[in-house]
């Protein structure tokens, strides 16, 4: 332990996980208004592939959406908890197929309503601010591809003495 306990100065990244649980609740919302329960943001994007695939391995899915294999398989179990996928044996024992249920096939349209939706809010978002989130992000992930997250941590990085 050190002198000083570093996390009473502020978190850097709070207030961006804040942000994104707050539009991630208010998306949720819509959900709940048009009486969709159950449904969380993170379901669509996979709920929207399978409806346009046909059923995938969580490997399949996890990779046609650029995600890790441990998340989709906890999106998956979630998913099937409410009824909007169900999983099968796939072309070995080894893995699965996830495929929608009649609930989760009956939803995408909406689903994919409200994605068209929310990539006109953020198009409208970038447009008010000074700093349009789309090309900060990308700005940041072009400065992380010049000197990674890991290479800075290290320059930075004072291991105490043992």
């Amino acid at each position: 332990m050190t002198s000083t306990d570093p996390t009473v100065v502020p978190d850097p990244w709070q207030s961006l996980h804040q942000l994104l649980a707050a539009m991630d609740a208010e998306i949720e919302q819509v959900y709940v208004e048009r009486g969709i329960k159950g449904v969380r943001p993170r379901f669509a994007y996979p709920l929207i592939r399978l409806a346009h695939t046909g059923p995938l391995t969580i490997r399949e899915l996890a990779e046609s959406l650029n995600r890790s294999h441990s998340a989709i398989s906890q999106t998956v179990a979630a998913m099937r908890k409410e009824d909007l996928v169900t999983s099968e044996p796939g072309p070995d024992a080894r893995t699965r197929r996830i495929n929608l249920t009649e609930r989760g096939r009956s939803l995408v349209p909406f689903l994919e309503a409200e994605w068209r939706a929310t990539h006109a809010t953020v198009a409208e978002l970038d447009g008010e601010i000074p700093y349009a989130m789309t090309d900060v992000v990308e700005e940041v992930r072009r400065a992380l591809e010049h000197r990674s997250m890991r290479e800075r941590i290290l320059r930075h990085l004072t291991e105490p003495p043992q």
